[in-house]
């Protein structure tokens, strides 16, 4: 199961992005909804009113949808939760959603977030991947989460799916702060780049890259007519090269290159 949230848990709508980009590209069909009614405060999270294919004026309110999507040539199947974050009864909604997961057979729980953060535009796209569960851990290699604070629905989602005993990692991409608006397909990019990892499976990607470059050039046009922005993001470029310059190793480097021949591979 891949989940995403609109709103707190999710910077420049990367995380929603990425789920949608993956729910096109394997062509997921919806099999059910959340009642919005129970969950959600409507002066908050207003509905919108949008024409249909026909041309008629209709209400479009506030839902999470859960849609299923195969992955051709592959033993897996993906069940995608998109939402927005709700405004009340987080613990009777994430316990409906970790009860469907149930019934629907679902093995692992891949809960997708981005957050703005005191990162360059112009390197890669710092993505963490967390999990409590040890099983998880030891398995990808990964650590357990080390924040403190308040959270958002998917925090608490990792917690309730750990408890009802299915496996449950997060994935998170650091969106520069200072162009954390939607979209942000540098970000998006750099989470589908971590499913790939992750699910062993290639996606489709190459009109994503070039959106991200042309995003990333915008930024440095934008950056080049501002002194005080562009004395910044070189105060940051610095700081990023001096941690990541470990990460110049072979290790990274391989694992690049394997992501390529795995792509070369599928074709």
């Amino acid at each position: 199961m891949l989940v995403a949230f609109e709103g707190w848990n999710d910077a420049g709508e990367a995380a929603s992005d990425a789920l949608k980009y993956v729910g096109r590209f394997w062509g997921s069909e919806k099999i059910a909804t959340i009642d919005a009614d129970e969950f959600y405060d409507f002066q908050f999270t207003r509905p919108m009113i949008k024409r249909n294919d026909a041309g008629k004026r209709r209400i479009k309110w506030p839902t999470t949808k859960i849609s299923r999507a195969t992955v051709p040539d592959s033993p897996i199947d993906l069940i995608l939760v998109h939402g927005v974050e709700p405004s009340y009864k987080w613990r009777a909604y994430t316990a409906e959603l970790v009860a469907t997961a149930k019934e629907l057979g679902v093995d692992c729980m891949i809960l997708l977030g981005a957050l703005l953060a005191d990162v360059p535009h112009s390197r890669p796209i710092p993505v963490t991947v967390t999990s409590d569960d040890p099983q998880v851990r030891d398995g990808l290699q990964v650590e357990p989460s080390t924040y403190e604070g308040p959270i958002g629905i998917v925090g608490v989602l990792a917690e309730v799916g750990l408890l009802a005993d299915i496996p449950t990692m997060s994935v998170w991409a650091a969106v520069p702060h200072y162009v954390g608006q939607s979209p942000s397909p540098k970000a998006q990019l750099a989470i589908l780049n971590k499913l790939e990892e992750l699910l062993q499976e290639s996606l489709e990607i190459q009109v994503l890259v070039q959106e991200a470059e042309a995003w990333e050039r915008g930024v440095d046009e934008l950056a080049v007519e501002d002194p005080e922005v562009a004395a910044y993001v070189r105060q940051l470029e610095e700081a990023k090269d001096t941690v990541d310059l470990p990460e110049a190793s072979g290790e990274s480097i391989a694992r690049e290159f394997e992501r390529y021949l795995k792509k070369r591979r599928k074709d």
